[in-house]
C-alpha cells in the first residue's frame, strides 16, 4: 500500500469518525421539536428540551473536530481535490457552515436569558443548524461518488442545480433520515423517565422508513457505482438497519446505537469503496478525473504526515473516548436545575 492509498483510507476514517459521532448530535437538534415536547404543557416543554439538548451537551464541540481534522487532513494530502471540491461544491459547503455556525451560537445562546422566547429562536437555530447539514452532506456525497462535470482545468463546470440529481436527492433524504434514527436512538440511551419512553417510541418509528431510504439508496449505489466485494457492505448495512427495527421494538437502545452506528460506518464506506481510485469522476471524460494519483501531495508530505498522524491520533481517541466514559450516565427531567439565565429586561 502507497502513501496514497493510506491518507485516502484515512480521509475515510476521519469521515466515518465524524458522521457517526456528529450524526447522532444532528439527530438531537433534528428531534428537539418532537422529543422537546412535554404532555404536561408548554411550562415543562423547556426542561424536556434541555434534557434533550443536555445528551450532547459535554461532547458535541468535540464532534465537530473530526470535520476540522478531515478538511485540514484533506487540504494536505489532496490538495487538487480539496480545490476542485471547495469550488465547485461552493453554495452548498457554504450553507453547511453558516448552518453550524448558526447551530454553534445556538446551542451556547439559548440558556444566557431566562425568556421563553428567547429560548424558542434558538431553538430554532439548533433545529435548522441540524437540518440543513445533515441532508446536504448527503447531497455532496452522493454527487461526488456520482461524479460532477469536471473540465480539463480541474475546474467543476456545473451549476449548483446540477448537484439536485434524483440519486444526489435520494442521498439527503438517507442522510437525513439515518442521522435522526442515530440521534433518537441516542437520546434513548441517553435518558431516562418520559423522555427515554418517548424517545424509544420515536426510534422505532423512524426504523421502518430508515430501512426503505437508506436501503433505496445503497442498492442503487452498489448497482450503479460498487464492486463485487462491496455487496458485503450493503449486506451489512441493511442487517443493522432490519436489526434497528427489531431491537427498537422491545427497547434494547444500546444495542440498537451499536446498529446504528455500524449502518453509518457501512454506508460511509461503501462510499468510498464505490469513488476508489478516483476522489472526484467526471462525467465530461475520464481522462478529466481526478483520482488519488493526479491529486495528492508530494510523497514528502505524505510521508510526514503519516508521523504526525501516527503520534497524535491515539492521543486524541484516547482523550475523546475518555470524555464520553466520563459523562456515560443517563439523565432525567429530576437533574435539571432551574434556569439560571439573565432576566430579559422590560425598559
Amino acid at each position: 500500500m502507497g502513501l496514497q492509498e493510506l491518507w485516502f483510507i484515512l480521509i475515510a476514517v476521519l469521515f466515518i469518525g465524524y458522521f457517526v459521532l456528529e450524526g447522532f448530535d444532528f439527530g438531537v437538534g433534528m428531534l428537539m421539536p418532537v422529543l422537546g415536547r412535554s404532555k404536561n404543557g408548554s411550562a415543562d416543554n423547556d426542561t424536556r428540551r434541555r434534557v434533550v439538548l443536555n445528551t450532547i451537551g459535554p461532547v458535541w464541540d468535540g464532534n465537530e473536530v473530526w470535520l476540522l481534522t478531515a478538511g485540514g487532513a484533506l487540504f494536505a494530502a489532496f490538495p487538487e481535490w480539496y480545490a476542485t471540491l471547495f469550488s465547485g461544491f461552493y453554495l452548498p459547503l457554504l450553507l453547511i457552515l453558516v448552518a453550524l455556525i448558526v447551530r454553534v451560537c445556538a446551542i451556547e445562546y439559548r440558556g444566557k436569558i431566562d425568556d421563553a422566547t428567547w429560548r424558542s429562536r434558538w431553538d430554532w437555530g439548533i433545529i435548522l443548524g441540524s437540518w440543513v447539514p445533515a441532508v446536504l452532506w448527503g447531497v455532496a456525497f452522493a454527487n461526488i461518488v456520482r461524479g460532477v462535470a469536471i473540465d480539463e482545468n480541474r475546474q467543476v463546470v456545473s451549476g449548483f442545480f446540477d448537484l439536485l440529481n434524483p440519486y444526489a436527492l435520494l442521498g439527503g433524504a438517507t442522510t437525513a433520515i439515518v442521522f435522526a434514527l442515530h440521534g433518537a436512538v441516542f437520546i434513548a440511551l441517553k435518558t431516562a423517565d418520559e423522555v427515554h419512553e418517548d424517545a424509544v417510541k420515536l426510534a422505532s418509528r423512524l426504523s421502518i422508513p430508515a430501512v426503505v431510504i437508506a436501503g433505496a439508496f445503497v442498492l442503487w449505489t452498489q448497482l450503479a457505482y460498487g464492486k463485487g466485494w462491496t455487496w458485503i457492505l450493503v449486506g451489512i448495512a441493511a442487517a443493522a438497519l432490519l436489526g434497528v427495527v427489531a431491537l427498537t421494538a422491545v427497547a434494547r437502545e444500546g444495542w440498537a446505537f451499536v446498529l446504528t452506528t455500524v449502518a453509518v460506518i457501512g454506508a460511509v464506506v461503501l462510499l468510498f469503496a464505490s469513488l476508489y481510485p478516483n476522489v472526484m469522476p467526471s462525467t465530461i471524460s475520464d481522462d478529466y478525473s481526478l483520482t488519488i494519483y493526479n491529486a495528492s501531495s508530494s510523497p514528502y508530505t505524505l510521508k510526514v504526515m503519516t508521523w504526525a498522524a501516527a503520534f497524535m491520533t491515539p492521543v486524541v481517541l484516547i482523550y475523546q473516548g475518555w470524555t464520553y466514559w466520563v459523562f456515560r450516565k443517563r439523565i432525567s427531567t429530576a437533574h435539571i436545575p432551574p434556569s439560571i439565565g439573565l432576566p430579559i429586561k422590560t425598559s
